[in-house]
């Protein structure tokens, strides 16, 4: 079992910044990929940025590419997501989400999201 608990999410301006965080306890050892999802209200989920925990590589959605930023702090078990030049459409609930193996298919765990409100 993997437990994940977000931070960080909030109100700011078109053009503003936020970093996210999401604190992962338990069996982490197995957390292979971790990523960041979000859902927007009467949207579907996306999965906006991904990370191979053992290699740091990382990929993202079209839509946030040069804006946010993802990362890990092994040490204290916490991935966080930077996002920067925020725009309205990424007004959403963000999830941290992990799985084993590579980073495609079903995340197993999840957190209970944080919100995103980005106004003009």
């Amino acid at each position: 079992q993997v437990q994940l608990v977000e931070s960080g999410g909030g109100s700011v301006q078109v053009g503003g910044s936020l970093r996210l965080s999401c604190a992962a306890s338990g069996s982490t050892g197995s957390s292979d990929c971790m990523a960041w999802f979000r859902q927007a209200p009467g949207r579907e989920r996306e999965g906006v940025a991904f990370i191979v925990t053992r290699y740091g590589s990382t990929s993202y959605v079209d839509s946030v590419k040069g804006r946010f930023t993802i990362s890990q702090d092994n040490a204290a078990n916490t991935l966080y997501l930077q996002m920067n030049s925020l725009k309205l459409e990424d007004t959403a609930m963000y999830y941290c989400a992990t799985k084993s193996g590579t980073c495609l298919g079903q995340f197993a765990y999840w957190g209970q999201g944080t919100q995103v409100l980005v106004s003009s």
